[in-house]
């Protein structure tokens, strides 16, 4: 063991102290809940803490490792559950006061993959309402506090909550959803890891959808070795979500520490780096230098496509929002959030071709981007453009907010629509101690290759050893 304290340890290094008897599931779980009980309050990133339910998963979890049944590197390791996923006896709010509050009788796959690998659920963690923004403001439930600035700063959404438990070391891992960036954003901007999963590699039953199109399955993690852990317990079929069928498991583990002498790496500047922050850019290029220092063959490249899907209007994620809240919208929209309820209004007006029409544009796209990306394994970028703003800045009027959400998205929303995968880690920090995020995004189903690269470039900096100052919050 380092000399980190026990929160900011890795899962990696959790699973070592459980095993050699530093610590147990009980005395974890409960390091990690009075940690949320301190600073929750300033940084608001629970909406719901399970203190009782988490304590007694930890005790079944400590009896089975006495008894010599071993679930493996998760058991006994606690985390958070972004608040769409439905978890078994627990209310899913979605960030929203319009959804029913009873206790959810069905377990979501991911929650119920992560329990048979002997997680320990901490609570439900605060996102935009219907993880419908990037920024990650809530005017309903508050919005999360970057741990990164004493000033109130966006965390980055729609995974807000998870990102800033994991930063402050409330969780050692929680579970986000992308649809435009919502894992990647938040990764970025509070100096943390961000997976997001090619649509069909993680199943999404008992996730509260936003699109089905578009919405993918990502953990939030200290490390790329984290992220690889979960991601080889979450991937799989699962019948119920049928964009999983048929794809065939992916052994990240395997090749995370080959390295990256021989890999090719592109950067498209004019489409990812366009208005991006000078400082911003400086860390992604010092970035780039260091995959050259390892071995990695490092160059521009043209990406028409990209810079395609970059001028297009949200047609996909509107129309299905909107269909999926069209009851909602039509009884209950004075109670949502005064930023997403107008979006979602305003993209009812969207036409049936306007959407059949993108979609096929988009998937002429994403056949002829394999030519244009063959000659490189993983393109590089920001994550986001700018660092994170203060809350009271971004929403001072529905138009600022989001004219902030379309340079914030910009970047994450490609892959999305591309059907790429992705892996935002931290690259440096500005001036003003704000996080930086590197953006690595890999061909679709090629999880093990941005995690790989990931990895060597994690292993060649010390970023991920660099923790917030939380003393204004009573740390």
């Amino acid at each position: 063991m380092d000399d980190r304290p026990l929160h900011y340890q890795s899962i990696t290094q959790l699973a070592s102290m459980l095993r050699s008897g530093e610590t147990t599931p009980t005395a974890l779980t409960e390091h990690f809940l009075t940690r949320i009980e301190k600073l929750n309050g300033p940084l608001n990133a629970f909406n719901l803490v399970t203190a009782e339910r988490a304590m007694a998963e930890a005790k079944s979890a400590e009896v089975l490792l006495a008894a010599g049944r071993d679930l493996g590197p998760l058991h006994g390791v606690p985390y958070g559950v972004k608040d769409i996923y439905d978890v078994a006896g627990l209310p899913t709010t979605a960030g929203s006061q319009t959804l029913n509050s009873a206790p959810k009788k069905e377990e979501s796959e991911v929650t119920r993959r992560l329990a048979a690998a002997g997680m320990i659920v901490l609570g439900k963690t605060i996102t935009v309402e219907f993880a419908k923004g990037i920024v990650g403001i809530n005017h309903i439930q508050g919005t999360p506090h970057n741990p990164w600035c004493e000033e109130h700063c966006v965390p980055g959404g729609s995974s807000a909550g998870t990102a800033v438990a994991v930063a402050s070391g409330m969780a050692p891992m929680g579970l986000g959803s992308d649809t435009g960036g919502s894992v990647r954003v938040p990764a970025g901007l509070s100096g943390t890891v961000g997976l997001k999963s090619t649509v069909g590699r993680i199943s999404r039953f008992g996730v509260f959808p936003l699109s089905w199109t578009l919405d993918s399955i990502g953990p939030l993690t200290r490390s790329v070795e984290d992220a690889a852990l979960i991601y080889q317990i979450l991937q799989g079929e699962d019948a119920r979500d049928e964009s999983t069928l048929g794809i065939r498991p992916d052994e990240a583990l395997v090749s995370i520490k080959a390295g990256v002498k021989g890999i090719r790496i592109g950067i498209p500047q004019h489409t990812f780096f366009d208005n991006v922050d000078t400082e911003v850019e400086q860390a992604v290029m010092e970035a780039a230098q260091v995959f050259r220092d390892l071995g990695a063959t490092v160059e521009n490249i043209p990406y028409p496509e990209a810079e395609a899907v970059t001028k297009m209007s949200s047609v996909i994620n509107g129309v299905e929002a909107a269909v999926i809240h069209e009851e909602r919208l039509k009884t209950k929209a004075d109670l949502m959030d005064p930023v997403v309820g107008p979006r979602m209004l305003s993209e009812r007006e969207y036409l049936a071709t306007d959407y059949v029409k993108m979609l096929k544009e988009l998937k002429e796209l994403q056949v002829s981007q394999m030519e244009t990306l063959s000659e490189v394994d993983v393109v590089l970028s920001p994550s986001a453009r700018i660092p994170a703003m203060p809350v009271a800045t971004v929403d001072e009027s529905l138009a600022v907010y989001l004219n902030y959400a379309e340079q914030y998205i910009a970047n994450s929303n490609v892959g999305n629509r591309l059907g790429l995968c992705g892996l935002s880690l931290p690259c440096g920090f500005t001036s003003k101690g704000l996080p930086i995020g590197l953006l690595l995004n890999g061909k679709p189903f090629q999880e093990a290759m941005v995690l790989r690269v990931g990895y060597a470039y994690e292993q060649a900096t010390n970023w991920k050893e660099v923790h917030p100052d939380l003393s204004w919050a009573g740390e």
